[in-house]
């Protein structure tokens, strides 16, 4: 991240850079603004967020768009900026939230785990076959289209541009502008069918029943001070989630500096590999950090998912707003069978897989896993919240811990930055076999540990 802000400011002209950062300050303070209007709040409860809205806006009026009011120097800034956004969303996710405690917590975080892993590995699969079987016999497209349902679905509009790079230096230029139009299409799909399987959920006895008037915000209200009081909490909330951004800097430096002693092959990963990941580990030292120092009323949960919440809605608007049109228009076919491809998988999964692996609460931990392997975190923790308004489940938690153990291998971690390495070296054949292999495995350790787990500790939903 920090070599990339480098990167930009050396080879940007200072007026078109001011210009960008000018109009993301903007941004971000409309979509504030805007997500606190009652309009907005109802298209969030049907599963529309603000920021896609915005998005679509800003690509009407960007160089591609029927308005191109937005010169292309501005949306070629903007797509360097949704690596740092990641990294502060990751960096919040842990802080604002008292760290899980219990035993009981065990058996449902393996069994989440292992179902974000079947979802995860299982997109590799299902897109390597879509491709070897359909796209490369039919248009012959590169191969590294295998590795875009789990770059754009599992990772997001963050993931599609870290990995831009990476795709641009195997061969593959279109990689980026491709996977962010998947991750839209994800995002897209997550809020919108994911609320209407809330509803399905709900009309089948799947979930908990609850008043209307209870969805929305249920965070805890925190006591009105002094604009002075609320501006330092800000800065000391901005300063907690800096602080975890550069814990995870110095952990991946630290990565780094074991490259001469671990070969050639740990030195290409390790020189793509993101810092976002790593955020969300430091994430959890600071919280760790203030909980034995007894300081935890220096952070902020309403602060913490309000800045993470604002990062994730200008990653989302900048990121559309800087779509290749005329790429996606010459690429759409492909486009479609991945995202169909991708959301049949998805699918699978969640109503059917899920329901027999997850003993307890399954169709709340379900939704919440199928908005983040869809979308992103952030759309399955708007689902959760639709389906469980008063937070009466374990599901956040579990979520919570399961993306703290799987968030550095998949969905923008170790297994996303390695895959097109490994599609480069074995081939899109050998890899999509590995991961039908880690699939089946995955879905075999899910069996077990549903038929060993205590029945006296979890309940069938």
């Amino acid at each position: 991240m920090v070599n990339g802000l480098q990167s930009l400011l050396h080879a940007t002209q200072p007026t078109n850079l001011w210009l960008a950062l000018i109009l993301l300050t903007v941004l971000a303070l409309l979509l504030s603004l805007g997500r606190r209007l009652e309009p907005a709040l109802r298209l969030e409860r049907l599963g529309l967020p603000i920021a896609l809205l915005a998005g679509t806006a800003g690509l009407l009026l960007g160089p591609y768009g029927p308005l191109p009011l937005l010169p292309l120097s501005v949306t070629d800034i903007w797509t360097e900026v949704p690596t740092a956004l990641l990294t502060l969303v990751f960096a919040t996710l842990m802080l604002g939230r008292p760290l899980p405690k219990g035993q009981g917590l065990w058996e449902p975080v393996a069994s989440q785990a292992m179902l974000g892993m079947m979802l995860g590995f299982g997109q590799y699969l299902v897109g390597g076959l879509a491709v070897l079987l359909v796209l490369i016999p039919l248009l012959g497209v590169d191969p590294l289209m295998g590795c875009l349902i789990e770059v754009g679905f599992e990772g997001g509009h963050g993931a599609a541009a870290v990995m831009g790079e990476s795709f641009r230096e195997l061969g593959f230029p279109g990689g980026q502008d491709l996977g962010l139009a998947m991750a839209t299409v994800g995002l897209l799909t997550s809020t919108l069918l994911g609320s209407v399987l809330v509803i399905f959920g709900r009309w089948r006895g799947w979930v908990a029943p609850h008043s209307p008037t209870e969805i929305g915000d249920t965070g805890a209200v925190e006591e009105e001070t002094s604009f002075g009081k609320q501006l330092r909490l800000l800065a000391v909330n901005l300063g907690l989630a800096g602080a975890a951004v550069a814990c995870g800097v110095l952990m991946l430096e630290g990565l780094r500096l074991l490259g001469p002693w671990l070969g050639e092959f740990y030195r290409q990963v390790i020189h793509v590999f993101p810092v976002f990941p790593l955020a969300l580990g430091g994430s959890l030292l600071i919280r760790l950090a203030l909980e034995v120092s007894g300081k935890t009323q220096w952070v902020s949960q309403l602060l913490q998912r309000e800045i993470g919440i604002l990062a994730t809605d200008l990653l989302i608007t900048t990121a559309m707003a800087s779509l290749n049109l005329p790429l996606l228009q010459h690429d759409w076919l492909p486009l479609t069978v991945l995202s169909v491809t991708g959301l049949a998988w998805n699918l699978l999964i969640m109503l059917f897989v899920a329901r027999f692996t997850l003993r307890e609460e399954w169709f709340e931990r379900s939704i919440t896993e199928f908005g983040q392997a869809t979308g992103v975190a952030a759309s399955g923790l708007l689902l959760l919240r639709l389906a469980d308004p008063r937070n009466l489940t374990k599901a956040l938690p579990v979520f919570s811990i399961k993306q703290l153990i799987l968030q550095p291998i998949l969905s923008g971690g170790v297994i996303t930055v390695v895959a097109p390495l490994a599609v480069t070296r074995w081939g899109l054949l050998g890899w999509t076999e590995l991961c039908g292999f880690l699939t089946v495995i995955c879905i075999g350790l899910a069996a077990i540990i549903n038929i060993t787990s205590s029945p006296e500790s979890t309940e069938a939903a």
